[in-house]
C-alpha cells in the first residue's frame, strides 16, 4: 500500500543520509508535498511511472538481456498493468554487454527525469560504469544479472554505488563454492582458471582462484584473454604445460564455445576437466558449440523448470503466450523479480494525493536496500546494505546434445554430479 502523507513526512533524514550520495545533508528538495535530500519525482494522475531499464538486446549474448526485460514486462502483466494506480512505462537502452554501452545507455536514462528506477544490466562490464551515472542524477540501479563481486564491494567499487543493488547472486560466492568442491569433493591438486578482463569473468575466477589457494590447493595458471578472441590454441598450449587437473571459464558464449572447442585440438588436455559457468546457459551457447560441447560441465544455480517450482513454470507459459515464443535463456525469473522488488519497494515509499503521485528517491532506496524476506520466483529476497540481495546455491549442469533445438535446462543440459 502506499505510504500516507504524514507518515512520509515523519521518517527522518538519519535513515536517508547512508544513500543521499553519501551525504548526511538536511532536505534538499520539495516537490508538492514532499521532501527528500536526492530527488522527488512528480507522476501527474493518469501519467505513467517511467522505468528505465539497459540491457543486452544485441549480439551473440542478448538472451541473457532481453529474456529478462521480457520477465519484467510480464511482471507487470501480473500486477494489473498499473501501479499505485498509474500505467507502466518501460524505457528500454541496449547496452551491449560493454563498458561503453552502459556508459550510453545510462546517460540517455539519466537525462530524463521522469526515470523513477533503473533495471539492469545482466552485464557487469555494463553496470559499473552505468550505476553511478544513474545515482549521480538520483535514479536508483537493480542489476539483474550482473554479478561481478567489486560491484558491492564497498572497499573497493568507489563512489557513485550508493543507489545499486542486485536480484543475482554475488559471483564471489559462486567462485568460492567451486573452489570448495574442486579441492573437497574433488581433491584436485592443481588447477588453473582463464578469464577476460570483463568485471564478472575475471572477479568470479579469482575468487575460484584465491579459495582454492586458501584450501591448500595450488593456482597453477590464470591465463587472460580478449572477449572477442577467436584462435585459443596459443593460450590453451601454453596453459597444457602447467599441467591442472581442471580449467575454470566463466567466460560469455563465443569464447566459451572457442576454448572448449579448441582444446580437443590440443595435446595434454584429455584428462583435464574443463568447467564454465551459467553464462553459457543460453541456446545461443549450443548453436554456436555444436558437439564439442558434449559432455561440458558448468557450475550453476538451480535454473531448471523443476527446482524453480510451480511459478517458475507458470511464467515460462505466460512468456510463450505473450511473445509467441518461449525463453532462450534460464534467466527470465530474474527480470521479473527485479521489477517486483522495485514495485513492492515504490509502494513503500510513494506519497499519493489527488492530483499526483509522489516518490521520494531516497526513501526508494531504503526501502529496496532494508527489502527482508520477500518471496521471489528466484528463492527469498533479502537486501543487505551493500546492495547484495540473493544467495548463491550451487548445481551442476552438463550438455548433452549439441542440437541448440534441444536446449532445455535441466534437460539438455541436464543435472548431474560431477
Amino acid at each position: 500500500m502506499a505510504m500516507s502523507r504524514s507518515r512520509a513526512l515523519l521518517l527522518g533524514a538519519s535513515l536517508l543520509g547512508a544513500v543521499a550520495f553519501g551525504s548526511t545533508a538536511a532536505w534538499a528538495v520539495k516537490v508538492g508535498p514532499v521532501e527528500d535530500p536526492v530527488r522527488v519525482v512528480k507522476i501527474p494522475k493518469g501519467q505513467p511511472i517511467v522505468i528505465g531499464v539497459y540491457e543486452v538486446l544485441s549480439g551473440p549474448d542478448v538472451g541473457q538481456g532481453l529474456d529478462p526485460y521480457r520477465g519484467a514486462q510480464i511482471a507487470v502483466t501480473d500486477m494489473g498493468d498499473k501501479l499505485l494506480g498509474h500505467p507502466v512505462k518501460f524505457i528500454a537502452e541496449d547496452d551491449a554487454c560493454s563498458a561503453e554501452g552502459g556508459q550510453t545507455a545510462a546517460t540517455k536514462l539519466a537525462a530524463n527525469q521522469q526515470v523513477v528506477i533503473a533495471l539492469g544490466s545482466s552485464c557487469s562490464p555494463a553496470s559499473t560504469p552505468a550505476a553511478p551515472i544513474l545515482w549521480k542524477a538520483g535514479i536508483p540501479n537493480i542489476a539483474i544479472l550482473a554479478a561481478s563481486p567489486k560491484l558491492t564491494d564497498v572497499k573497493t567499487r568507489g563512489p557513485g554505488f550508493e543507489g545499486f543493488s542486485r536480484v543475482i547472486f554475488n559471483a564471489l560466492f559462486e567462485g568460492e563454492a567451486l573452489a570448495e568442491w574442486a579441492r573437497n569433493t574433488k581433491k584436485f591438486d592443481k588447477v588453473a582458471a582463464i578469464h577476460d578482463g570483463t568485471p564478472y569473468v575475471e572477479g568470479l575466477a579469482s575468487a575460484f582462484a584465491n579459495k582454492f589457494k586458501s584450501l591448500g590447493g595450488t593456482v597453477v595458471a590464470v591465463e587472460a584473454i580478449a572477449p572477442t578472441d577467436v584462435d585459443m590454441r596459443p593460450m590453451l598450449t601454453r596453459l597444457s604445460t602447467a599441467k591442472p587437473q581442471m580449467v575454470f571459464f566463466p567466460t560469455y558464449i563465443a569464447a566459451t564455445a572457442h576454448i572448449v572447442q579448441q582444446a580437443k585440438q590440443v595435446d595434454g588436455f584429455k584428462d583435464v576437466m574443463l568447467m564454465g559457468s551459467d553464462n553459457v546457459l543460453d541456446k545461443n551457447f549450443v548453436a554456436v558449440g555444436g558437439k564439442a560441447i558434449v559432455g561440458f560441465p558448468i557450475i550453476s544455480p538451480p535454473l531448471d523448470a523443476e527446482s524453480q517450482g510451480e511459478g517458475y513454470k507458470t511464467l515460462l507459459k505466460k512468456y510463450e503466450k505473450k511473445f509467441g515464443e518461449g525463453p532462450s535463456t534460464a534467466w527470465t525469473a530474474y527480470g521479473y523479480d527485479a521489477y517486483m522488488l522495485a514495485a513492492k519497494s515504490i509502494e513503500k515509499v510513494a506519497v499519493q494525493e489527488k492530483d499526483a503521485t509522489y516518490i521520494p528517491i531516497s526513501k526508494l532506496q531504503h526501502a529496496i536496500i532494508t527489502t527482508k524476506g520477500m518471496k521471489g520466483l528466484t528463492g527469498e529476497i533479502t537486501c543487505r546494505p551493500n546492495g547484495d540481495c540473493s544467495q548463491f546455491r550451487p548445481v551442476f549442469y552438463e550438455f548433452i546434445s549439441g542440437d541448440a533445438a534441444t536446449f532445455d535446462v535441466g534437460k539438455n543440459p541436464k543435472a548431474v554430479k560431477p
